[in-house]
């Protein structure tokens, strides 16, 4: 038995849940990154086979949405977006819910965590201005971006690397997931409605004022430029030509601009996600090479637990994603998938977006606007989320199961 290696992907991913190791200030990217490289010098995986496992569409189709995203953002379109809703201030819960509709579409259509990013900014600008309680608007941004994300392959890079290890196609995941997806949201809405129905109008902190001055301004030019290529990128979606080429082909011709800087594009890519990625994929494959997680599903399987049942797998992805989030939990779990079988890639989709509202680990989303907010003076305590994640998360979950019985297969 390889102890090291399993050593190595404990300490790994036990580092990546708690965010930290005490007594040294690494984050959950350096963690990764160490374990990484833990497992080459151990010999665990060789060089070569490290950077084999790197799963490059997953990444580069990730990076490509990223320059979109930075596209958008330079351009103003969040501000824009987050400035038009401000009439509805006046009416926390209609403006809660068109936030959360914007969130959840935008989010299906460029990644949760961008979004996240992006929006948490304007979005508390805009409520600490009107004098409102910021809590359950960002809780409802992250809420609404997790479930939106769940409907589209490129909404979350943990459906990324589904997509692109199970050949899934886009149109055919989008009919199956938008339902439930859909239906999760409307839940999540009305759960936090009544959850924040006396607190809407609680006092909020002062707004550090430096920070109101770094939102961009809305440009037409750029923002259509934007919104032009998002628009062709989901109809190349929709042909056979690879999600990648064509995410990347669409990004390289933005890059293509007289007004606009490429390195100001580059300094909005998240380097530290798409290094996580890459140090998770290595570490993982680590662990595949020495079979260990096939010889642990075998164990549970001699007693009667498949991993691949509907219910069995919604379960175990909720359970993982809310320990280690949920793209090392999907990192993990896809080995065990037939690619045969597209319901079993929609159910570990679907799941384990839906459980990273559960607790603030579930998703790299929910640690974005949480970290954005703090910046903000905004403070979202793990109680805090909880309180509203838990109830959504059990709704999403029930809504899978019920679908699932109803449309499985």
């Amino acid at each position: 038995m390889p102890w090291l290696t399993i050593i190595i992907f404990i300490a790994t991913y036990a580092g990546v849940a708690l965010g930290r190791i005490p007594g040294l200030t690494l984050d959950r990217t350096g963690i990764a990154l160490l374990g990484a490289i833990g497992m080459i010098a151990s010999g665990a995986v060789p060089l070569s086979s490290a950077l084999a496992a790197i799963d490059l569409p997953t990444i580069v189709l990730l990076y490509a949405l990223m320059i979109l995203s930075a596209q958008l953002r330079l351009g103003g379109f969040y501000t824009w977006v987050a400035a038009r809703s401000t009439a509805l201030l006046g009416r926390p819960r209609r403006f809660l819910f068109i936030n959360m509709l914007l969130a959840a579409l935008l989010s299906a259509l460029l990644a949760n965590d961008i979004i996240c990013l992006a929006f948490t900014p304007v979005l508390t600008i805009a409520l600490t201005r009107a004098g409102l309680n910021p809590l359950p608007f960002l809780l409802g941004l992250a809420a609404a971006s997790n479930i939106g994300s769940a409907a589209t392959i490129i909404g979350n890079p943990q459906n990324m690397l589904i997509g692109q290890v199970g050949q899934l196609r886009f149109d055919r995941f989008l009919y199956w997931c938008s339902p439930p997806a859909l239906l999760a949201l409307a839940g999540s809405y009305f759960i936090i409605c009544a959850l924040y129905r006396r607190r809407f109008t609680a006092a909020a902190p002062p707004l550090p004022a430096a920070l109101a001055a770094e939102l961009p301004a809305f440009n037409l030019w750029q923002t259509s430029k934007g919104l032009m290529a998002v628009a062709v990128l989901l109809v190349l979606f929709f042909t056979d030509i690879p999600r990648e080429l064509s995410a990347i082909t669409v990004a390289g011709v933005l890059l293509c601009s007289r007004r606009m800087r490429s390195r100001q594009i580059m300094e909005l890519i998240d380097w530290h996600l798409i290094t996580l990625f890459c140090a998770l994929f290595i570490v993982v494959q680590a662990m595949a090479a020495a079979r260990i997680p096939a010889l642990l599903i075998e164990a549970i399987a001699g007693r009667g637990f498949h991993l691949t049942a509907p219910a069995n797998l919604a379960a175990v992805s909720t359970i993982l994603s809310n320990l280690v989030s949920n793209v090392p939990a999907v990192m993990l779990l896809i080995h065990f998938l037939d690619p045969g079988e597209p319901h079993q890639w929609y159910v570990l989709a679907l799941s384990s977006t839906f459980a990273g509202n559960l607790l603030v680990i579930g998703s790299i989303a929910n640690l974005i606007v949480i970290e954005q907010a703090k910046k903000m003076g905004v403070t979202i305590t793990f109680r805090e989320h909880a309180r509203t994640g838990v109830p959504v998360t059990l709704f999403s979950l029930l809504v899978l199961a019920v679908y699932g019985l109803l449309f499985g297969g």
